[in-house]
C-alpha cells in the first residue's frame, strides 16, 4: 500500500480530476490512500511564525505514521530519474510492505518529520505548489509501476 500524507485540502477541480484519474490507473497495481491534513496558518512571515507552523503541521503528519517506510519530499533531498525511482520503490517493497510519501505545506517540512523519514527525495530544483505536486507524485508513481512491469508508457 502507498499512503500519501499532504497538508491542506485540494480545491481546484482540474487537480482533483487529474488525481482521480491517476488513482484509478494505479488501482490495478496497488492501493493508494491520500490523507489530507489541516494547513496551519502562519500569522506573519517571521521565521518564528513559520517555524511554529511547520512544527504544528509536523505533529499532525507524525501522528499518521507508524512503522512504514517514509519518503519525505523535500527540495534538499536526493533527485532520481524515473527509472531510479522505479528501482527505489521496488527495493522498498522487497524489504518492507508499505510506503508513505509526505508532501509538506507552503513552508515545507519540520525537522522532526525529516528526521523520521527513511529517505529525503527531491523531484526538482524548481518550486511547485504543494497541491499540484500531489498530481505530479501520482503520475511518477504510476510511471514507476509501468517501468517495473516493462509496460510502455507515453513519454
Amino acid at each position: 500500500m502507498i499512503k500519501i500524507i499532504c497538508i491542506g485540502k485540494l480545491k481546484e477541480k482540474y487537480l482533483v480530476d487529474g488525481i482521480n484519474e491517476y488513482l484509478k490507473r494505479l488501482s490495478r497495481f496497488i492501493k493508494v490512500e491520500i490523507i489530507e491534513l489541516k494547513e496551519y496558518p502562519s500569522f506573519d512571515e517571521s521565521q518564528s511564525s513559520i517555524d511554529k507552523t511547520k512544527v504544528e503541521e509536523g505533529k499532525e503528519i507524525l501522528s499518521k505514521i507508524s512503522n512504514e517506510y517514509v519518503i519525505a519530499l523535500d527540495p534538499n533531498g536526493l533527485m532520481l530519474d524515473s527509472i531510479e525511482f522505479s528501482k527505489k520503490l521496488e527495493s522498498i517493497y522487497i524489504n518492507s510492505s508499505d510506503i508513505t510519501f509526505i508532501i509538506g505545506g507552503s513552508y515545507g517540512l519540520s525537522s522532526s518529520v525529516k528526521d523520521r523519514a527513511n529517505y529525503l527525495m527531491s523531484f526538482s530544483k524548481l518550486t511547485f505548489p504543494h497541491q499540484l505536486f500531489r498530481l505530479i507524485l501520482l503520475e511518477q508513481i504510476f510511471r514507476a509501476y509501468k517501468i517495473m512491469r516493462n509496460e510502455t508508457y507515453n513519454k
